[in-house]
């Protein structure tokens, strides 16, 4: 969670930040990573209250993208990350909630 050479984007939403980092999926010199032409991407992320240091155990809720999926773009792999952790926050993610964090006092 705390790469420090990731392309972190912070996007604040009904009291907490979501900090996604969209990739390349198929990063150069991996195995079946062709040409830039075939790059796909995917992305990692977590939800915490704004200024809460992530590598702090309970301080975040970390998330990524499934198994493999895998997006056309950048944009596309940040959006749907924002999208995922905006359904961390309202409580619509089927495994994973923001509750420890409000309850633990984080």
């Amino acid at each position: 969670m705390a790469d420090e050479t990731a392309p972190w984007q912070t996007v604040e939403y009904e009291g907490f930040e979501i900090h996604v980092a969209p990739f390349v999926k198929n990063a150069p010199g991996e195995t079946n990573a062709s040409n830039a032409a075939d790059n796909r991407y995917t992305y990692v992320g977590y939800v915490c209250h704004p200024g809460a240091d992530p590598t702090i155990p309970g301080h975040a809720v970390p998330f990524h993208a499934d198994g493999e999926e895998s997006f056309a773009s950048e944009e596309d792999a940040l959006y749907e990350g924002v999208h995922v952790g905006r359904s961390i926050v309202e409580g619509t993610h089927p495994d994973l909630t923001v509750l420890p964090l409000v309850t633990g006092g984080v």
